[in-house]
């Protein structure tokens, strides 16, 4: 009786099933959340790697010795784009727990707002850093 009814049903769309289907869901945006984390997922392996060998560098260096070695401009994109990558895949991480696990709708808006915040100012905080050596200017 049920794959007869989904027979009729697709008989009388002229829509393929992936388009009804399409646009469903709480935010119409699952795909590209999760292509999202996939990718910075990706991009988090390789950049951690080279921010492991950063960090092996700066081993036994003084405080002036590290602010050179970070205030070179490969370093200091390999470090920005590894906190950018870094805090993107953070907050999609934490989203996807809060909107499973929190059910009450204001508490899942607070939350999730409130991820977003502390990624960013994470993100702000980091960069900040960073550039500030990279421009010469040490902390």
């Amino acid at each position: 009786m049920a794959q007869e009814q989904i027979r009729q049903d697709t008989r009388l769309s002229i829509r393929t099933p992936r388009a009804r289907i399409r646009g469903l869901g709480v935010a119409h945006h699952g795909a590209g959340h999760w292509w999202l984390q996939r990718i910075t997922a990706l991009a988090n392996t390789v950049l951690m790697l080279a921010f492991v060998v950063i960090v092996a560098r700066m081993a036994g260096r003084g405080y002036v010795e590290a602010t050179q070695l970070v205030a070179k401009p490969f370093v200091s994109i390999i470090l920005i784009l590894a906190i950018l990558s870094v805090t993107i895949h953070m907050r999609l991480g934490m989203q996807v727990i809060i909107e499973d696990y929190v059910h009450a709708p204001a508490t899942k808006i607070v939350s999730v707002l409130a991820n977003n915040m502390y990624a960013v100012l994470v993100a702000v905080a980091c960069l900040y850093a960073v550039l500030r050596i990279g421009f010469g200017q040490p902390a």
